[in-house]
């Protein structure tokens, strides 16, 4: 691994772990203002249905796409024909979502009514519903453009700027939420707003970069470009897989819509909580895969590509395990300092640790799904991800079915990280049987050195850590400081572990092939 493909996974994750952050102090502040209420139940809801055509239409199945295209046009084509693509795209996509997002704001009951059916017997988390979600719908036109900067952005190297663009939504959904809601019918109305002003300025933010790549489009609609039909024809298959996944999430709110008040807001402050290590390492990684595995297929060289895949592997697993362990260990610890004030009760950090721990146990399957999908989209080959995300969809539904009842909300987050290693394990088998990943040597050992180092830190942490109780009995000021000084323990006693088994950060670096090129 070329050491400036490696600078850029760091950019990107210091970059997210920024994002992150803003991203925490903001569920922070609605845990604090909105609780797990009725008005938070009835806003996440709201936001969840852009951001499942969000993922479809921006960086989901459109960015799987756009960039292997993209990247095979930057190395075979002139800048001229390079420049016509992006322009007829951008003008593509535009119109598409416009067309979507109004008819999204016109279809919002309709909306509600299939993804929680269970609020139409409440009209006025039902009403209060469908009015953020009238205001949230726009977002996905302004995001999903913003998503093809990133993606241009990526390909020319530039990641810091795409990195910490969330950021942005962050910082307006938290000023929303404190200064704009005295002034509005309720918080989520606020909030909404807030979604819909930090789409416009995350658009703006993207266009001094562009510039300055020779990359930014003057949106000119022709679907006869060839490069269009070609992004448009890999999109089909691609907006199966990523829906797959979408549905997933989807299923899951609508089965919680049944189960009691708080349900749907436990399963995302729990879910926001596992995304931390997964956006910063997890997403940061596949987010640098992509563009370089679609530029090595560009060029044919296939081992390379495998030699990449290996090494991106073995940082999964160095990174993920003891994150996944840590949740569950720290679960009741971390959310109780995160979230016990304001509007939340010590019932809602027991009910969300339980499916804090349940999301946990597929942290490495979620990453693994991350990094190993690029693998195929780099390939332009969206057709067999997307029969296993379907597998896997099947899965979870099943397994939803079979667990809400005896385990609540906890067996819809139990069921989704289930399928989550079913999908990951099937892809990785995939990618071996066809050739396209070979291991190098060594892996058995390495596994076994990183689970004697995960089972160390555990050990630890239960000698130590003390109940959820315990630590909701604490001061704020009390329970950060012992959560800060338990985290640090436990990295401590892994790394040290880790390299008392002899593994060294150097021999992560492969050194023989240099990627950039």
């Amino acid at each position: 691994m070329s050491r400036k493909l490696l600078k850029s996974t760091v950019v990107v994750g210091i970059m997210t772990l920024v994002s992150r952050i803003s991203g925490l102090v903001r569920d922070i502040v609605f845990a604090n203002i909105m609780g797990s209420g009725p008005i938070a139940d009835a806003f996440f809801v709201a936001f969840r249905i852009p951001n499942f055509f969000r993922r479809i239409f921006g960086e989901g199945a459109f960015s799987q796409s756009f960039i292997p295209v993209f990247s095979e046009y930057r190395e075979k084509r002139d800048s001229e024909e390079t420049k016509a693509f992006i322009d007829h795209m951008a003008g593509m996509l535009g119109a598409i979502l416009a067309v979507l997002t109004l008819l999204g704001i016109w279809a919002a009951p309709g909306f509600v009514m299939v993804i929680a059916p269970g609020y139409i017997d409440d009209p006025d988390k039902f009403s209060i519903t469908v009015d953020a979600l009238r205001l949230t719908f726009p977002y996905l036109l302004f995001i999903s453009l913003v998503a093809m900067s990133q993606g241009l952005l990526n390909t020319c190297g530039r990641f810091g700027p795409p990195a910490v663009t969330p950021v942005l939504l962050n910082l307006c959904m938290i000023a929303a939420a404190l200064w704009l809601a005295p002034f509005t019918p309720n918080e989520a109305v606020a909030v909404s707003l807030g979604v819909l002003v930090a789409g416009v300025l995350q658009l703006v933010f993207q266009i001094p970069f562009l510039r300055s790549e020779g990359v930014l489009p003057f949106p000119r609609p022709k679907l006869k470009d060839e490069g269009v039909r070609r992004v448009f024809k890999l999109m089909l298959p691609a907006i199966f897989g990523v829906s797959v996944a979408q549905i997933n999430i989807l299923i899951g709110t609508l089965l919680a819509s049944f189960l009691v008040t708080g349900s749907v807001s436990w399963l995302y402050y729990s879910d926001r909580v596992m995304e931390f290590p997964l956006g910063v390492f997890g997403i940061a990684l596949a987010t640098v895969m992509l563009p370089s595995l679609s530029k090595l297929h560009a060029k044919e060289r296939t081992e390379a590509f495998s030699e990449l895949l290996d090494w991106s592997l073995r940082w999964v697993f160095l990174i993920s395990v003891p994150a996944m362990v840590g949740l569950i260990l720290l679960a009741g610890p971390i959310l109780s300092t995160l979230f016990l004030h304001g509007s939340t009760t010590p019932d809602d950090i027991r009910m969300m640790s339980l499916s804090l721990a349940a999301y946990a146990a597929g942290l490495a399957g979620f990453v693994l799904v991350k990094v190993l999908a690029p693998g195929f989209f780099a390939r332009q080959d969206m057709k067999t991800p997307v029969k296993v995300a379907a597998f896997a969809m099947a899965i979870n539904i099943v397994l939803s079915l079979i667990l809400v009842s005896p385990m609540k909300h906890t067996g819809l987050a139990l069921a989704t990280s289930l399928a989550a290693w079913v999908n990951a394990l099937l892809l990785l088998h995939l990618l071996m049987h066809e050739g396209i990943f070979k291991p190098r040597p060594g892996w058995p050992k390495f596994l076994s050195k990183v689970g004697a180092a995960a089972a160390a830190m555990a050990a630890v942490l239960i000698w130590g850590v003390g109940s959820t109780d315990e630590w909701m009995g604490r001061e704020i000021v009390n329970r950060a400081s012992s959560l800060a000084a338990w985290i640090g323990v436990g990295a401590a006693v892994y790394f040290l572990v880790i390299l008392a088994c002899g593994v060294r950060p150097g021999q992560l670096i492969l050194k023989r092939a240099n990627f950039d090129q």
